[in-house]
C-alpha cells in the first residue's frame, strides 16, 4: 500500500487530498499511467506530467523512480518564489 498525495489542482482535479492505493507500478511512471486509466479526473489531472513534480517518501525524485518499499508519493505544480 503507498499513501498518495495531491496538492494545488492536482488536489482540485482530482477531488482528494490523499488516498492510500494498491498498485502492482514499478516506477512512479507506471503509478501515473495506473492512475490515469481510472477515472476522467485522474487523466485530466495527469494529462501533462511536464507540469508536475513527485516525491518519494518526501525527497523530490524524478517519474523514472522505482517504487519497490516506498511509502509515500506526492504530485505538486513546481513552486515558485515570491
Amino acid at each position: 500500500m503507498i499513501d498518495v498525495m495531491y496538492f494545488a489542482w492536482v488536489r482540485e482535479r482530482i477531488g482528494l487530498p490523499k488516498e492510500t492505493i494498491e498498485t502492482r507500478a514499478e516506477t512512479v511512471a507506471d503509478l501515473v499511467e495506473e492512475l490515469k486509466s481510472r477515472e476522467e479526473r485522474y487523466a485530466m489531472a495527469f494529462a501533462d506530467v511536464s507540469a508536475l513534480r513527485v516525491a518519494v517518501d518526501q525527497e523530490l525524485s524524478d517519474f523514472d523512480a522505482p517504487l519497490s518499499g516506498v511509502r509515500e508519493i506526492a504530485f505538486f505544480p513546481p513552486m515558485t518564489g515570491g
